[in-house]
C-alpha cells in the first residue's frame, strides 16, 4: 500500500492512505542507509495491524526534492506568513526566510495576515517593499476568512510549505483553509500523549488528494548558513536590472562610485526596506568567521 507521510514524531511516522491514518514505524534499513523518513514522502507501507491502524514503512518512492530547513520532501513552493501587525513585521527576517526557500529552489508566496486590524498605510508600506522584487503578495485575515480562496486558488494542486514566525496567525489561516486541521492534530497528539498543540514539528494537511499543505515550527531566527557575501544581492532579484549601470563589475552595491541600484535606490525603485536588509545581511556575511 501507498502513503504519504503527514508527520514524524518520536520515532513514528502518520501515513496519510485512502485507509485513513497508519501510525508506522521505519524499518531498520533505512537507518543502516542512512536515510531518514521525512513528512511529504510518498511511501510504501505494510500493515501490521488493521484493527489498530499499525504498520511499517518499507520503502521511500523517489522524491522530487528535500529541503533542509525545514526538514521535508516533495514541496512545489513556500507561503512565508507574518502579520502586518502585533507583532509588527520583522523585515530583516522576512527576507531571511525568502533567501532561505530560494537557496533551496522553492519559489515564495508572501502572505501578510491580520489585515482587519491593520491600517491602509501599514498595508501599503509592506506592498511598497515587497510588490517590485517578484513575489506575489497577499494581504489577508484569518481570523475574518478575508483573501482565503485567493490564497486556496494559488495553492491548488501543489504542495505549499508554509513558514513564518511564531505569533503571525499561522494556525489561524491553516484552520481557516482546512477547519479539520485542529481535529486530526489533536488524534495524532491523543496517540502520542501530548498535550495542546504547537507546532514542533512539520505536519502535512490534504486539502485535496492533489493539494497538500504543510505546517512548521515558528522561527525568530534563521542563519544564513555558508553563503558567501558575493552571493547575497543574487537573491534581490529588484536589483539585477539595474546592474547594468554599475561601473565596476562584481559591485557589492553599498560604497562603490557610479552604482546603478544605488541611483535606482535614491530614485525610489528600489525600496528602502529592501536595501536596507541587504546592507545589513551583507556586513553580517562579511564579517562572519570562517572556521
Amino acid at each position: 500500500m501507498q502513503g504519504k507521510i503527514i508527520k514524524g514524531i518520536a520515532g513514528f511516522y502518520y501515513v496519510y492512505t485512502n485507509l485513513g491514518l497508519i501510525e508506522c514505524k521505519a524499518k531498520g534499513i533505512f537507518r543502516k542507509d542512512g536515510i531518514k523518513p521525512l513528512v511529504g514522502d510518498n511511501v510504501e507501507i505494510e500493515i501490521v495491524d488493521e484493527a489498530d491502524h499499525t504498520g511499517n514503512i518499507v520503502k521511500i518512492l523517489p522524491r522530487k526534492n528535500a529541503l533542509i530547513r525545514p526538514a521535508c520532501a516533495n514541496v512545489d513552493q513556500s507561503l512565508v506568513i507574518f502579520a502586518i501587525v502585533k507583532p509588527d513585521p520583522n523585515y530583516n527576517l522576512l527576507d531571511r526566510f525568502l533567501i532561505s526557500m530560494e537557496k533551496q529552489n522553492l519559489p515564495s508566496v508572501i502572505c501578510f495576515n491580520k489585515k482587519d486590524i491593520a491600517s491602509k498605510e501599514e498595508q501599503d508600506e509592506l506592498m511598497a517593499a515587497y510588490s517590485g522584487c517578484g513575489y506575489r503578495v497577499f494581504f489577508v485575515s484569518g481570523a475574518k476568512s478575508q483573501g482565503i480562496e485567493e490564497i486556496r486558488s494559488c495553492l491548488a494542486g501543489k504542495t505549499t510549505v508554509l513558514a513564518g514566525p511564531s505569533g503571525v496567525g499561522k494556525s489561524t489561516i491553516i484552520n481557516a483553509l482546512y477547519p479539520k486541521a485542529n481535529m486530526e492534530t489533536g488524534e495524532i497528539s491523543r496517540k502520542i500523549e501530548r498535550g495542546k498543540h504547537t507546532t514542533r514539528h512539520a505536519e502535512l494537511f490534504a486539502l485535496s488528494e492533489d493539494t497538500f499543505i504543510m505546517d512548521t515550527p515558528g522561527f525568530t531566527s534563521l542563519s544564513l548558513g555558508d553563503m558567501e557575501k558575493e552571493e547575497l544581492q543574487g537573491f534581490y532579484p529588484e536589483f539585477a536590472r539595474y546592474e547594468k549601470d554599475c561601473r565596476f563589475g562584481g559591485c557589492a552595491h553599498l560604497s562603490e562610485p557610479v552604482c546603478g541600484v544605488k541611483d535606482a535606490l535614491s530614485r525610489g525603485a528600489i525600496s528602502r526596506v529592501r536595501y536596507g536588509n541587504y546592507s545589513i545581511l551583507y556586513e553580517e556575511l562579511k564579517n562572519r568567521k570562517k572556521y
